[in-house]
């Protein structure tokens, strides 16, 4: 038996914002705090959705003091801005950062508390305050998901808090607002998204229908993705990306993630490395040492990436899988964690850590392959070299 878990409503589609204010009017939602960032605020983006929402009768609070990778601190300050202003729903409006403040803020406002609290293996099943998620980037697929990550301000540990609370409302996603999305953000995001769909699918805790979400993702994602970095305008690749990102989300939001995301946390919450750059460093590393769990599950990820048959062998189709990801980490120009300039001695002090850090987000136990702790410290030693 499988429970499947969605947002309420999703709207998606070219032009999907301006119908922000009608989706929120549906939900009898007048009053929504709009949780961002200063680079969001200082685009015009901001002002364009409050605008939005104006124009159907919605008085929106702003709270543009996200971070990238957000803090406990800053979530508290979140929270409380939400819990002051007497808001009746969060807006998470940018990328997956603003999303995941947003999420952590609807859920700590009613009921203040130490975030490290709901930490997993915590689940946050209370609902909190109505969440609505408008992605600007195409890849964490928070919009669909009931996933929040936090970084502890005390400790340097980046917490997976999990749970309904934290799962939106309303998804609002409109690939026009990627556009103009830099290419190093669209490689990065991009290859986040393949990894949720690819995690997804080799989970221990994958279904029928996450399995269904995450090849639809990866058919999306995997042929549109160099298109949109290449040539940034192409809307037709913008939105299957998009798409893809959402189907990604759902799929992991029901199968969860594995051994590539347990590393990858570490990385962003000790060296600030942007969470789906630190998993393009890691994807190719961590499947050639998990094909040995599944091997017929990574075949038809290849497959549905159109780089394998079903006249392929599993063994062949596997291998492609992996030539074909480190010759796209190629092509975008993803650094190893020694080109992008990480401290060489930090990074081999910290691997216990690290590794310790992994298992304790329960991911690793997701993978096909569930490795101990000497076992992930030896993929960080491969990563870097």
């Amino acid at each position: 038996m499988s429970t499947i878990m969605l947002p309420r409503m999703i709207r998606a589609g070219g032009g999907a914002l301006k119908e922000a204010g009608e989706a929120l009017g549906l939900l009898g939602l007048r009053r929504p705090a709009i949780i961002t960032d200063r680079f969001m605020e200082e685009s015009g983006a901001v002002e364009n959705l409050r605008a939005i929402l104006a124009k159907a009768g919605i008085e929106s609070r702003l709270f543009a003091g996200a971070v990238p990778d957000p803090t406990t601190d800053c979530v508290d300050e979140a929270a409380r801005f939400v819990r002051e202003t007497g808001a009746d729903a969060v807006i998470g409006f940018g990328g997956g950062s603003p999303i995941d403040t947003a999420k952590a803020a609807a859920v700590l406002a009613p009921r203040p508390g130490p975030m490290r609290a709901l930490k997993a293996p915590h689940q946050e099943n209370r609902p909190g305050l109505p969440i609505i998620a408008i992605p600007t980037t195409a890849g964490t697929g928070s919009e669909a998901t009931r996933f929040t990550i936090v970084t502890d301000t005390e400790t340097d540990e980046k917490m997976l808090c999990a749970g309904l609370a934290y799962l939106p409302t309303l998804a609002i996603v409109d690939y026009e607002l990627t556009l103009t999305m830099p290419a190093r953000l669209t490689a990065d995001t991009g290859i986040d998204a393949l990894t949720h769909a690819i995690e997804a699918y080799v989970s221990r805790l994958a279904n029928p229908f996450s399995d269904t979400m995450a090849l639809a993702a990866m058919r999306a994602i995997w042929p549109s993705l160099p298109t949109a970095y290449h040539e940034p305008g192409n809307r037709a690749a913008r939105e299957q990306v998009m798409l893809g990102a959402l189907q990604a989300g759902i799929a992991f939001s029901n199968a969860s993630v594995a051994l590539v995301h347990g590393m990858s946390r570490p990385i962003g919450a000790h060296f600030h490395v942007a969470h789906g750059l630190s998993n393009a460093m890691l994807l190719p590393a961590v499947t050639r040492w998990s094909i040995a769990g599944h091997e017929a599950r990574y075949a038809e990820c290849a497959r549905a990436m159109g780089l394998a048959d079903d006249s392929t062998a599993d063994a062949i189709a596997a291998r492609r899988l992996v030539e074909a990801l480190e010759a796209r980490n190629a092509e975008l120009a993803v650094p190893s964690p020694r080109q992008y300039g990480l401290d060489e001695a930090r990074w081999r002090q910290l691997r216990p850590l690290m590794a310790a850090q992994a298992l304790a987000s329960g991911s690793p136990g997701n993978n096909p392959r569930v490795p101990d702790a000497d076992e992930i410290v030896a993929l960080y030693d491969e990563v870097w070299n």
